[in-house]
């Protein structure tokens, strides 16, 4: 899958690369204390809505733009959202599009 990426590469004064920065998601997930899950992302859960939910709306996404990098259409995300504990494979491929484990979104 090849899934649009929101890395930025900052050059220096020289012009050359000086600077990496990643989503916040992607970050928390290739680090030790990655199985942290933001505050916001918690708060919308206690409010309701599901992990997929909270956690796409966290990182800023609409479900259009998920399901493109899903390879399906928005209509089949929305109910892959919806549901409240999703398949393994589905929390994985859903998982990996937002760059965070799977395991944060199995709560």
């Amino acid at each position: 899958m090849n899934a649009p990426t929101s890395i930025q590469i900052i050059n220096g004064s020289d012009g050359k690369p000086a600077f990496v920065v990643i989503p916040y998601a992607q970050y928390v997930a290739q680090h030790p204390d990655s199985d942290l899950i933001p505050h916001e992302v918690v708060s919308r859960i206690v409010d309701g809505e599901t992990p997929i939910r909270a956690w796409r709306e966290y990182l800023d996404l609409t479900q259009d733009e998920v399901a493109k990098r899903l390879g399906i259409s928005q209509p089949a995300f929305a109910q892959q959202e919806a549901v409240t504990k999703p398949r393994k494979v589905t929390r994985e491929k859903i998982a990996a599009v937002f760059g965070i484990k799977a395991d944060q979104l199995d709560l």
